[in-house]
């Protein structure tokens, strides 16, 4: 039996008297601040102000606390929400899914496209880098959490977390599998929008790229994830919820192709 890394990390980083400084607070700002230069970055280079990129920053950030808090309310919180309505407002206390946050910042930048006589799909192809740097660094948050821990394993790389259980089985370390995931995926924008020459890539192909490659790991990462099977169900919730958006990308790669000869400056 593989005895598996002892994991035991305080997720507190300071105390400050009562302020509590924590890991994943620092990269979820941190994570915000980098996404945001990126999305001002593809807006500005895209020949548009930078305040337009700046007009976005309260759209996106209000669509992750409410998107990814009423998602985990919706998706996964079932009974407990019900019974006490009340602890939805209880941010603090944890509790953000990343289909919500998705679903908050699709409807985002839908409506931010709209509002400033934008490209729908041109917007989202500028947000998909950033959109990966979050998905990325969000897994590496809940590591240091000790939370969303894998499944039960014997892998040489297996976790013990100390205080997610107490250590009592080692887990596959799938927040760390989501991030790497993060990684690659932000990696293959970087250098698929290098080689179709920035400005000249195809409408669609980035945005695409990020819903396929991205949500189809997801599915895949979701098998050893510490996560009830749903009733009469071999698929998880996290795992259906990322079907739509698998097949979406999809989509928008078919049309991508079929249309390559729109570039994103063409608009």
């Amino acid at each position: 039996m593989n005895e598996g890394f002892i994991f035991n990390l305080d997720p507190i980083l300071l105390r400050l008297g009562p302020i509590q400084i924590r890991y994943y607070s620092l990269i979820f700002a941190t994570t915000i601040f980098i996404g945001y230069l990126i999305w001002r970055h593809q807006i500005m280079r895209g020949g548009y102000p930078k305040e337009l990129a700046e007009r976005f920053f309260l759209w996106g950030f209000i669509a992750i606390i409410i998107g990814g808090r009423l998602g985990e309310c919706c998706f996964y919180g079932g009974s407990r929400y019900l019974a006490d309505p009340i602890s939805i407002l209880y941010v603090w206390k944890g509790g953000l899914s990343s289909h919500g946050v998705t679903l908050g910042l699709v409807i985002a930048l839908i409506t931010f496209a709209i509002r400033n006589n934008l490209k729908i799909i041109e917007v989202f192809d500028r947000f998909a880098m950033s959109a990966a740097l979050g998905a990325a660094m969000v897994r590496l948050g809940n590591f240091f959490n000790s939370e969303i821990v894998g499944s039960a394993t014997d892998v040489t790389w297996g976790v013990k977390f100390i205080r997610y259980d107490g250590g009592i089985v080692a887990r596959h370390p799938s927040q760390l599998y989501e991030f790497a995931l993060g990684i690659f995926v932000l990696l293959l924008l970087y250098f698929t929008d290098k080689r179709a020459g920035k400005e000249n890539r195809p409408l669609g192909l980035m945005s695409g790229l990020f819903l396929t490659v991205y949500f189809f790991g997801r599915f895949m990462v979701e098998f050893v994830k510490e996560h009830l099977v749903l009733k009469n169900s071999f698929l998880t919730m996290g795992q259906y919820l990322s079907i739509i958006p698998f097949f979406v990308g999809v989509g928008i790669l078919i049309w991508s192709k079929l249309n390559n000869q729109s570039k994103v400056n063409s608009f």
